[in-house]
């Protein structure tokens, strides 16, 4: 039997709603559908959906449907990733970069799925392990960025950055983040880092309020390996992957950051275009204020036709009352100040 994950922020009722039709859907097409038990107790759930912990929801499942905002798909790759399951995200976030469709088309997007007329992206992530000497302290993953911080709000973070194995930024700091081309639209783009264009295969690493004169981010190859280094023994830092995952970081200890050994697997429903989402998320002028001006020819007085008429079919030499022209407006007023204003500025 196919079976889906519903993974859904529930503290919207048009969310509840919604997360509990596509179940509908789902299990009306034959599908075993799976939830949460702290989304499945505030959901309007038909009967049939079955309850999973964390730990196996994900497994043995063809996807994972996700209603929410950025911040829910993060939540939902943590079961997904290990399992291996492609996502899909249903937008109900503010921007929604990760999500593919809108809540208008649920009940095509759920057909979509029924009749497997999708296609999987796999997306880079990001392995971190915290080091101290030659012990290992802990490890994270992260799909966005796994960012170093500061825990002190009096001291800057002093720190080190090495790509493999070659010393290349040395500086103090807020912190400093290593991003992955689907994260370059989340904090590191709110630090100040390129967008990239989430094929892309590569890592970026971004400085967060650096005091230094080169503090420029940095896209580096993606199976390179970044080092981060705290070079006073006073300071401690913590690292924070996707916003969601914090581990402490100890006084000389670093951060070891490298491609990820598990990709997200994303799914798209049409032909994805990153450039529209991202002029579409981001609201981009793509009309300069140029494009409103009319046209050389339009700023004309008169653009006289054959017959000696003007483009509006009027006769320019014929003048009413007061010496107006047949539209009630002096020939020779407004551009006789405009050209006294432009001589004035002339000279």
């Amino acid at each position: 039997m196919r079976a889906a994950l519903i993974v859904a922020h529930t503290d919207r009722q048009q969310i509840t709603r919604m997360a509990g039709a596509a179940a509908e859907q789902l299990i009306r097409a034959g599908f075993e559908v799976r939830m949460l038990p702290s989304d499945a107790a505030d959901c309007e759930l038909p009967a049939g959906v079955r309850v999973f912990d964390h730990t196996r929801a994900a497994q043995d499942t063809e996807i994972v449907l996700v209603f929410g905002g950025d911040g829910t798909f993060l939540r939902a790759a943590e079961m997904a990733r290990p399992a291996g399951v492609a996502m899909l995200g249903v937008n109900f976030g503010r921007v929604g970069f990760l999500a593919e469709a809108e809540p208008d088309a649920l009940t095509s997007t759920i057909a979509a799925i029924v009749e497997r007329n999708y296609d999987v992206e796999e997306r880079v992530s990001i392995d971190a392990t915290i080091w101290q000497g030659d012990q290992q302290l802990a490890s994270a993953w992260a799909l966005n960025e796994a960012s170093l911080e500061r825990t002190s709000r009096e001291r800057m973070l002093e720190v080190s950055v090495q790509v493999d194995d070659q010393p290349l930024l040395r500086f103090g700091c807020d912190g400093v983040l290593c991003a992955t081309p689907t994260g370059s639209t989340a904090y590191a783009f709110s630090a100040g880092g390129p967008i990239v264009w989430p094929t892309v295969d590569a890592l970026i690493v971004v400085p967060n309020a650096a005091h230094a004169l080169f503090a420029r981010p940095v896209v580096v190859d993606p199976d390179s390996v970044i080092e981060i280094e705290l070079l006073r023994g006073e300071h401690a830092a913590v690292l924070s992957c996707d916003g969601r995952r914090s581990i402490a970081v100890p006084p000389n200890g670093r951060v070891q950051v490298r491609r990820g050994a598990h990709p997200v697997r994303i799914v798209r429903l049409s032909d994805w275009n990153f450039t529209e989402r991202l002029v579409t998320k981001f609201q981009l002028p793509v009309r300069g204020f140029r494009d409103g001006r009319p046209h050389i020819g339009a700023l004309s007085a008169f653009d006289h036709d054959p017959n000696g008429t003007d483009t509006n079919g009027t006769d320019p030499k014929v003048t009413g009352p007061s010496g107006t022209d047949s539209s009630g407006t002096d020939p020779s007023g407004s551009d006789a100040v405009d050209r006294g204003a432009s001589e004035s500025v002339i000279e």
